[in-house]
């Protein structure tokens, strides 16, 4: 075994979940609600009124009120930090396109899949998605994660 797969092992071999594998993906899934907008607006000060003026809202192109793209894009978050690459994964960074508008009260499932892995360093490269019940893409795109060494 050469020097570089030796550190590569070490180093993937003190992450929490250890070294993931190109075309493993996880999913999670969850309804959207009053709450999420109000707790998103409480930490950012997002008060758009395409989410909170139901007749306003109405009247948009999206037919109601909607969620922000935070709260869309804040499953993926869960899915990075708790299932894969697993604790301890953070964004590096992202490029994402949100494609529809989620609605208050809808069903989306995020999903991440591994497409690429350092040997070097515990970074991977993700695929990234949002769809709602009906399977329409919410969001896509790219996120490449960094998983603190925590054991």
């Amino acid at each position: 075994m050469t020097e570089v797969n030796t550190v590569a092992q070490d180093i993937w071999g003190r992450t929490m979940a250890g070294k993931p594998a190109v075309g493993v993906a996880a999913e999670r899934s969850r309804r959207t609600s009053v709450r999420d907008v109000a707790m998103f607006t409480e930490m950012t000060g997002d008060r758009n009124p395409l989410h909170y003026d139901a007749e306003l809202a109405s009247r948009s192109p999206f037919g109601g009120m909607i969620v922000q793209g935070g709260v869309t894009s804040g499953l993926l978050n869960a899915i990075v930090a708790e299932d894969l690459p697993g604790p301890g994964s953070v964004f590096l960074g992202v490029e994402w396109r949100f494609v529809k508008a989620v609605k208050i009260g809808e069903q989306i499932t995020g999903r991440v899949e591994i497409t690429g892995v350092r040997d070097d360093k515990p970074i991977c490269t993700l695929a990234t998605s949002v769809r709602n019940a009906q399977g329409e893409t919410c969001l896509v795109g790219t996120a490449v994660t960094y998983t603190v060494p925590l054991r």
